[in-house]
């Protein structure tokens, strides 16, 4: 009966609120007993001579009083959690919307810029632990195309680099060597597992086809992949290569790319955006081809394992010199 879902949803609701006020209070005493650790304890000092004894008589005193929850390590990440994050509006606008799961793979990141990314996108995109975890295990952050600035709306704050990466890397494919596959049975891999692969790919992202049809006076085309971007507003094409990229395969793609913006864009959307996902990239190919000129095609690698941290840095450091150079 109706009425009886409708109390269903009204429990379900509260609940919700509960724990995340709950969750939100924890946040803020683990931040507070942090602070009172390295301010009071410590006499502000990052490390003290004798911080460690104290951290273990705390836990001692706390545990005996309050129960689990406040061993020498917990105590630890709670100081590390202050030192982390200082300034206290961070900790109540950013920290508090995430479990301390959350916030404890997050404030393990050295570098700041990153460190305040994955706290914004884990609590808009709404990520699960898991998926926090693998996303700063293969540099997500870093991986996003460093290009010139793209958009063709000025009033906008979207930026097309914010949803490209290069590498992409597809570890579910678990297919050592691609080039004894077909690009068919990547495709079928990647649709098998198309959360993660869904995930990957990144924000405002909703699936439209696979091997779209689209079609001239005379002629059929199919393309790959089909997907729609509400936050970018337009369509986005993925074309899998397997193999060195060509001219040819630019050509194509900007085919695509141009039929789908004069057969299928909505009046209003921006452009229509090419990906060609490649396991070898030529940049010779690349600097003296289209992709050189166009603000809307891109020609990104994907790797089919879960590399290294090093192999992936040597990756992307690469890919940036690449674009430095064809920006020359």
């Amino acid at each position: 009966m109706q009425y009886i879902q409708e109390i269903k949803e009204i429990l379900i609701k509260a609940r919700q609120q509960t724990y995340r006020a709950i969750n939100s209070a924890m946040i803020e005493a683990y931040w507070k007993i942090g602070e009172k650790i390295v301010l009071q304890e410590q006499n502000g000092k990052e490390k003290a001579n004798y911080g460690e004894a104290v951290l273990l008589e705390l836990s001692k005193n706390l545990s005996a009083e309050l129960g689990k929850g406040f061993s020498y390590s917990n105590l630890r990440n709670f100081r590390q959690f202050y030192l982390t994050y200082p300034d206290e509006q961070i900790c109540y606008t950013l920290c508090s919307k995430l479990s301390w799961s959350h916030n404890r793979l997050i404030m393990r990141i050295d570098n700041l810029e990153t460190r305040q990314y994955y706290l914004k996108e884990a609590s808009q995109q709404n990520w699960s632990v898991r998926t926090l975890e693998r996303n700063i295990k293969t540099l997500y952050y870093n991986r996003l195309l460093s290009s010139k600035t793209i958009s063709d709306n000025k009033t906008s704050n979207i930026n097309i680099k914010d949803f490209i990466k290069d590498p992409y890397v597809f570890e579910f494919l678990d297919i050592s060597q691609p080039k004894n596959h077909s690009e068919q049975e990547v495709e079928g891999v990647l649709i098998q597992n198309f959360q993660v692969f869904l995930m990957e790919l990144g924000k405002g992202f909703s699936f439209v086809g696979r091997q779209y049809r689209i079609s001239s006076e005379t002629e059929h085309y199919y393309i790959d992949l089909v997907f729609y971007n509400y936050l970018l507003k337009c369509f986005v094409l993925f074309d899998l290569k397997i193999g060195k990229l060509t001219h040819q395969d630019i050509g194509q793609m900007d085919m695509y790319r141009r039929m789908f913006d004069d057969l299928k864009k909505p009046e209003g959307d921006l452009p229509t955006i090419g990906i060609i996902l490649c396991t070898e990239k030529s940049e010779t190919v690349v600097k003296y081809s289209i992709i050189n000129d166009s603000s809307h095609l891109f020609a990104t690698k994907y790797l089919p394992y879960l590399p290294s941290e090093k192999e992936l840095i040597d990756e992307i450091e690469r890919e940036k010199i690449q674009l430095k150079l064809l920006g020359n």
